[in-house]
């Protein structure tokens, strides 16, 4: 009775049947390096957006509440926010919200700063001494807003740092002066570099005392009185936020007599890091679900070429067969063809994709990286691939019977 061949000597054979053909093996191979590769880097920058994203949330400030006009079903239909926030509505929470640390409301507008013959078009906000600690923002030159300048509504300006380099060059912008809408407004400050968040550079914003906003800029509505974009709410501790949050909409709905949808809107850092969490995975799986197909299609073509193989060597088989060789030997034979090909595609593929990796993460803004663990598991995924797509060759090739395949000697 015939015995099986050693493993040792069945995979050698495979691999010195590899190294004839060296090109087709390449060839081969080229779809699973493809595929994997696809994976990594699709993987990798998905994860990448993820980090982005979760970073530029961090700058928002730790423990804050953002409270915003507007219900959620004005913000789905692109519907202008109505002006139901109120500085009113800031000091009460300010005054009655036993959770909250600091409040700090703002009003935003887009204006084209002007110094000398230099203009640029910005984000000005009009701001209280409070947006400092709130937000996590500092100060690298001169000072912030006091609050006699608040109180004063005197034009002032803090200007971030590129906001400083458009206008003013390499010049010290303390001290000198700004136009907006014609009116002076003096340079006392330059904050320390903050980064973009959702895209807006935050660095190319100027800020001015909240008082000198209204009065100098976007004036008091009759209806409403002074009419907020915003107001970010500090909570004491991590903790407080979930009630902060409860305290400041049963507040704002007693205020603005609420018996039914609210016009406003609380929401926190945490629900903000949830949403972008759910998007960008749902990015990464489906870029990573993209990657996959190109290794399903990888190994489509390992098997084809194997079943190539099989034909071209319908001799080497029955004669193998005819010395002794049993059904189980061709087998595996075949099996550790597709799976060194598939295995040493996806080794190549990785390398490939993490190299791409590094690129974007140095040539772009996006912090594009990768596991190990899910390289490992990709390397695996591509074996499994070829195995998987290498049993009809192997299975095709066992079961050839020997003196038909002598026959063609």
């Amino acid at each position: 009775m015939a015995k099986n061949l050693p493993l040792a000597e069945t995979v050698g054979m495979a691999l010195s049947t590899l190294r004839a053909n060296r090109l087709r093996s390449l060839l081969t191979m080229l779809g699973i390096v493809i595929g994997n590769a696809s994976v990594i880097t699709l993987v990798g920058v998905g994860r990448g957006a993820q980090n982005l994203a979760e970073g530029q949330l961090s700058n928002l400030g730790a423990n804050v509440l953002f409270v915003v006009p507007g219900n959620n079903d004005t913000r789905r239909q692109g519907i202008d926010f109505p002006k139901t926030l109120v500085l009113e509505d800031a000091k009460a929470i300010s005054e009655q919200v036993p959770s909250v640390k600091r409040v700090a409301p703002q009003i935003t507008l887009s204006e084209v700063v002007q110094a000398g013959e230099v203009s640029s078009s910005t984000s000005i906000a009009g701001v209280t001494p409070e947006f400092l600690p709130v937000r996590q923002f500092e100060v690298a030159q001169g000072r912030f807003f006091s609050k006699g300048d608040l109180e004063g509504a005197r034009n002032l300006a803090v200007i971030g740092p590129d906001l400083a380099t458009k206008l003013f060059g390499n010049k010290p912008a303390i001290g000198r002066q700004l136009r907006i809408r014609n009116q002076p407004f003096e340079v006392i400050g330059l904050l320390q570099a903050k980064g973009a968040v959702f895209g807006q550079n935050q660095d190319e914003n100027a800020y001015v005392p909240l008082t000198a906003m209204v009065s100098q800029l976007s004036g008091r509505d009759p209806t409403y009185g002074v009419s907020l974009n915003f107001i970010s709410v500090e909570a004491r501790d991590q903790e407080s936020t979930g009630a902060a949050s409860f305290q400041i909409t049963n507040l704002l709905r007693q205020r603005h007599r609420i018996l039914r949808e609210d016009d406003f809107a609380v929401r926190s850092q945490k629900d903000a890091l949830t949403i972008v969490s759910t998007i960008t995975g749902g990015l990464t799986l489906m870029l990573g679900a993209i990657g996959a197909v190109s290794l399903l299609v990888g190994g489509i073509g390992i098997m084809n070429i194997m079943l190539v193989s099989v034909s071209e060597r319908t001799e080497e088989i029955g004669l193998r067969k005819a010395l002794g060789a049993r059904s189980g030997d061709v087998l595996l034979q075949f099996l550790v063809e597709s799976l060194v090909l598939s295995i040493l595609g996806g080794v190549i593929g990785s390398g490939l994709g993490m190299g791409a990796i590094g690129i974007v993460a140095a040539v772009t803004p996006l912090p594009a990286t990768i596991g190990a663990g899910t390289v490992l598991v990709t390397v695996l995924l591509s074996g499994s691939i070829g195995l998987f797509f290498g049993v009809v060759p192997a299975r095709r090739a066992a079961r050839l019977d020997p003196i038909a395949a002598l026959r063609s000697l």
